[in-house]
């Protein structure tokens, strides 16, 4: 059915939707409720007692989130918010599925980041009601994103996690404040290049049908460089540092439309990772137990390589179609529910439950994608491309780590994995992708003039087309 419709001579006028929204959302409370009783069901024998809770809860923050879509952004693109309804209660069925092995408690303090998350969603919806305004904040947002990436270096309140120092605890409280960041980050790259992309965009010289930048100009993407190799050496993230640059990299492409500046990204990120292979022992250790896993697992060895090797077992024991819930045994691969909680869907619901779920993903690109090219505005188009541009990279490198494409990075997965600054993060990203599509979307302003040296007293509507 067409998202469209009206006069094809003053333009066409997107439909609200919020009725397809409220049905999909139904469908995705099926998803999220259905695989919490599958997963009583299949690990316990019984329907879990406390579902009507668990699921009246999750429907609430659901059906409360499409109340503020349907009253703030009534425009907005109705396929969103259901994606990551979906994903988020596939996620929350498969960390509890995890707790009733390992007894954590994650689940119910992943429901509780949810609640935050969805908090979070409804205010930013609620306070931003134009998402231009934020170009005001594009060096504030910067500054404030390069204090985030380096408070875990800071003594005190720094903190390692498995060899990659990206934590901050207050007290009893942790976060990673790179989750923070990126969406900063994504803000302040916006917002430079809305103002500096016709000087990024001229050509320099051409190199085999290719015009490179102009040397002058290399500054930007040389000083993020820079801020990525640091976050590889100083906190050993690599997932973090390819996150950035490749963002950065992508949303400087689009904004240009020069091939140039991708030749120089790749130069940039293949120099800077052989020279990283090269002086730094943990990247070695990454990349060796990549290329030859089995050499590092078991007997004899220093066991580096369990989780990869583990995951690969149980996703090659799950097959196409899994081992249902409560058939397999996903608790063998250590940190399952976060940084491997896709090795436990391949493992209990097969290739095909994980393909579904890279579906969902790749929707979720998409809708953004589209909010970006029929957004009116060059810094919506911007804020769009790269938060949409932070699910794909961000899933392709957790995906791709866990399936052996490329080493392993330390990354979650979106809305899937256990992890209150990531899953809080997100929540927010798919608010201002809301925003931005409402306004895309809404019918254009129609302005009244009144023909005051006649005396008429009809109006005169025109139609503003920008």
């Amino acid at each position: 059915m067409s998202q469209t419709t009206g006069n094809p001579i003053l333009g066409f006028v997107h439909r609200r939707r919020r009725g397809a929204e409220l049905f999909l959302l139904v469908l995705a409370l099926a998803v999220g409720i259905g695989a919490y009783a599958a997963v009583g069901v299949g690990v316990e024998g019984a329907v879990p007692t406390d579902l009507i809770g668990y699921g009246g809860w999750l429907a609430a923050l659901v059906v409360g989130a499409h109340i503020v879509v349907r009253l703030v952004a009534p425009y907005a693109d109705p396929v969103l918010l259901p994606v990551v309804a979906a994903l988020n209660g596939l996620g929350l069925a498969v960390i509890h599925r995890l707790d009733l092995t390992e007894d954590t408690g994650f689940a119910a303090q992943q429901l509780v980041w949810m609640t935050i998350g969805v908090a979070l969603f409804v205010g930013t919806l609620v306070l931003l009601r134009d998402h231009r305004i934020l170009t005001r904040f594009t060096y504030t947002s910067g500054l404030a994103a390069i204090v985030l990436l380096l408070m875990p270096m800071l003594p005190l309140i720094g903190n390692e996690v498995r060899g990659a120092r990206i934590w901050v605890r207050l007290g009893p409280v942790g976060m990673q404040p790179g989750e923070v960041a990126k969406v900063l980050l994504v803000i302040a790259f916006a917002g430079y290049l809305v103002l500096h992309r016709d000087a990024l965009a001229l050509a320099g010289r051409r190199l085999l049908f290719v015009d490179l930048p102009r040397g002058r100009d290399l500054g930007p993407i040389l000083g993020m460089w820079l801020i990525s190799l640091g976050i590889l050496v100083f906190q050993r993230d690599l997932g973090s540092s390819l996150l950035f640059f490749g963002l950065f990299l992508f949303m400087l492409y689009v904004a240009t439309e020069r091939a140039g500046w991708l030749v120089v990204g790749g130069g940039l990120f293949l120099g800077g990772a052989l020279v990283a292979w090269q002086l730094f022992s943990h990247v070695q250790t990454r990349v060796n137990v990549w290329l030859n896993p089995f050499d590092y697992y078991g007997p004899g060895t220093n066991d580096s390589a369990f989780q990869p090797v583990e995951a690969t077992f149980g996703m090659a024991w799950g097959g196409l179609l899994g081992r249902g819930f409560g058939g397999g045994d996903p608790g063998r691969v250590p940190f399952a529910e976060s940084d491997f909680i896709m090795a436990a869907i391949g493992e209990e619901l097969g290739l095909t439950g994980m393909m579904a779920v890279l579906v969902l993903y790749g929707l979720i690109v998409e809708r953004g994608l589209r909010a970006a090219l029929i957004s009116r505005d060059g810094f919506g188009k911007l804020l769009a491309t790269g938060l949409a541009s932070v699910f794909a990279l961000q899933v392709f490198v957790v995906i791709g780590g866990v399936t052996g494409l490329i080493p392993l990075t330390g990354l979650t997965t979106p809305f899937l994995s256990y992890g209150g600054s990531s899953l809080v993060a997100n929540w927010v990203i798919i608010a201002l992708l809301l925003r931005v599509s409402d306004l895309a979307r809404r019918p254009v302003p129609e302005l009244t003039t009144a023909d005051d040296d006649a005396g008429d007293q009809d109006t005169q509507v025109i139609r503003v087309a920008r």
